[in-house]
């Protein structure tokens, strides 16, 4: 059952909103991924960049991989009395944007999840270390 069938037939734990959210990110489709998100969610992206759509990430990411993937490992769940913080823990893949395939790109997504709803993420991964070693620089 695809995870939207899934929406449509019960209310999502807070681990499945955000790995729907994760899953239509890399369709790319930011507008269904936005559909996990409350409005004006902020998400602050590697190096400290904030958007406030999936637009931003997908934008962004275009400039540095031809595609990218996520490999989900885990979703660590820590509830709070009004929300939830869900770490999506796992490794990337794909091919950087001249084509050269990688994979096992550690990542860690934190989100904070209230009223089934997403209402800030926080994304790091080692891509800008590998970078530098690509270019000859110790990372």
């Amino acid at each position: 059952m695809s995870v939207a069938a899934k929406a449509e037939t019960k209310t999502l734990s807070d681990a499945e909103v955000v790995e729907a959210y994760l899953t239509a990110s890399m369709i790319p489709d930011p507008d269904a991924a936005a559909a996990y998100m409350k409005p004006g969610t902020v998400i602050t992206f590697t190096g400290g960049r904030q958007f406030d759509h999936p637009r931003g990430p997908t934008g962004f990411n275009a400039r540095r991989y031809r595609w990218v993937k996520k490999q989900m490992d885990r979703f660590d769940v820590c509830p709070g009395a009004d929300e939830t913080v869900v770490y999506s823990i796992g490794t990337l893949y794909g091919e950087w944007i001249d084509g050269t395939p990688f994979e096992g790109n550690r990542y860690v997504d934190r989100f904070v999840v209230k009223g089934g709803q997403i209402v800030k993420m926080d994304v790091w991964n080692d891509s800008a270390e590998r970078i530098l070693v690509q270019r000859g620089i110790e990372a």
